[in-house]
């Protein structure tokens, strides 16, 4: 079993009853059950098989620290792509990190949570990161950066959103945090239209 702890439910006609002992496994092509007869403990998983999770209770993984990194990112590179590159280069498939510094210009967006589409915008001027936070996780087996940034100008005004490429660093540092566990990974949601963290089986 993964470390994953599943709190979910699902509307879905498909499910799956998951007890925790001594297996056997039936498998048909509508129903997945996995009966473990022996054990008192029981974890009950409704999913559809050939359909979307359509999560109603927050699932989890628990990770362990592993190595952290302090690091200045290089001049007029993208933002996303270095974080990203770099994840590669050291093995990182799961981790937070924070970066601070300026932009030279930035494409953000927002999510049409009605059409399904983010909305972005590029903006070419000098700008201060007053805030940029993000993950890393796994999609099609390569780390991926997904990250939120505020920045400000030199009137103070600020801007936000969803971090894109193209973002050109004129300066930043980065602390990332690898964590140590299963790593989670990204599919689409059929709900909302996302790539979101899908729990492993």
């Amino acid at each position: 079993m993964s470390r994953n702890k599943i709190l979910c439910c699902a509307n879905s006609a498909s499910k799956s009853h998951i007890l925790l002992s001594m297996p056997y496994l039936l498998i048909d092509s509508i129903k997945a059950r996995f009966y473990y007869p022996n054990f008192l403990l029981s974890v009950f998983l409704t999913f559809n098989m050939h359909r979307d999770f359509n999560m109603k209770k927050l699932f989890y993984s628990e990770y362990k620290l592993g190595r952290r990194f302090l690091g200045r990112l290089a001049y007029d590179k993208d933002l996303i792509s270095s974080i990203e590159n770099f994840c590669r280069d050291t093995s990182i498939s799961m981790a937070t990190f924070s970066v601070i510094g300026a932009v030279s210009s930035v494409t953000i967006g927002s999510y049409d949570q009605k059409q399904q589409v983010y909305v972005t915008f590029k903006e070419k001027a000098p700008l201060e990161i007053v805030s940029c936070t993000g993950n890393i996780s796994l999609k099609d087996g390569c780390p991926m950066a997904h990250a939120h940034i505020v920045l400000g100008d030199e009137q103070g005004k600020t801007i936000g959103g969803h971090l894109f490429s193209e973002t050109i660093i004129f300066a930043g540092e980065i602390d990332i945090q690898e964590l140590t566990g299963k790593p989670m990974k990204r599919a689409y949601d059929g709900t909302t239209g996302l790539m979101l963290w899908k729990p492993s089986i």
